[in-house]
């Protein structure tokens, strides 16, 4: 089949088997057949340095063999920013440094996003973001012991999730105004991102498109965008 297949917000964990199990025979099998897979950011719940790849070996030894057949794309999420160069060599996938990138799509001319840097409203998430994308942060954060670097992760999540639910659900969405400002900036009329968990298209014009890519939840269904020529394009559960 020819297509191209966008997924994101996986959040794969060795606390959640089933997860792990589902993405795996995603990866051998429906994967296989397309031209090319990009993940969109947060595969996984946590990556805390590429000394983790250990707790997903399976995961990564499962792209590996992907990638002889289908080209990977893989963007930082903002769980899992730190994935680095020695994932990418062991995993055979291509990271994407880049917040945003133009990509053609069977020859539609589209940006991809993880889509945390669209919901501008977040204030106190945005000011989080920035503070642990700044390369010197990382670089002492990654001088931790991955012990310290666990404790860390642990407490900076517990207060995330507290801050979360005092938040209105709207501010935790994209900024309208934003997106046709990056889509604008970029020259674009196809946006496809993640992160919002609310998969969904939505027709900005007759000629706009902004494609939501859904998490991956055993009980609520998952959801995948396949491409394919001509613009035949569909959100799809599988």
């Amino acid at each position: 089949m020819t297509e191209t297949l966008f997924i994101a917000d996986l959040h794969l964990s060795p606390k959640t088997p089933e997860l792990m199990e589902k993405s795996l025979a995603f990866f051998s099998t429906r994967a296989k057949q397309a031209d090319a897979l990009y993940i969109l950011g947060d595969l996984f719940e946590v990556w805390l340095g590429d000394e983790t790849i250990a707790a997903y070996q399976p995961v990564v030894n499962a792209l590996n063999e992907l990638s002889q057949s289908t080209r990977i794309f893989i963007m930082h999420g903002n769980r899992d920013f730190l994935l680095g160069q020695q994932f990418e060599q062991l995993s055979g996938c291509t990271l994407i440094a880049e917040d945003a990138e133009k990509i053609d799509i069977y020859g539609t001319s589209t940006l991809i996003m993880h889509g945390d840097t669209l919901c501008t409203l977040d204030v106190s998430y945005q000011q989080f973001r920035q503070q642990v994308r700044d390369p010197a942060w990382q670089q002492q954060f990654l001088s931790y012991p991955l012990e310290q670097r666990k404790a860390l992760a642990q407490q900076a999540r517990e207060q995330s999730q507290t801050e979360t639910q005092q938040k209105q659900t709207e501010i935790m969405d994209v900024t309208p105004d934003v997106v046709l400002e990056v889509m604008q900036q970029h020259q674009v009329s196809h946006l496809i991102h993640g992160h919002t968990h609310r998969p969904s298209i939505h027709e900005l014009d007759a000629n706009t498109k902004r494609y939501v890519v859904g998490d991956w939840k055993m009980e609520a269904g998952t959801y995948i965008l396949s491409c394919r020529p001509n613009q035949v394009w569909s959100l799809e559960a599988i």
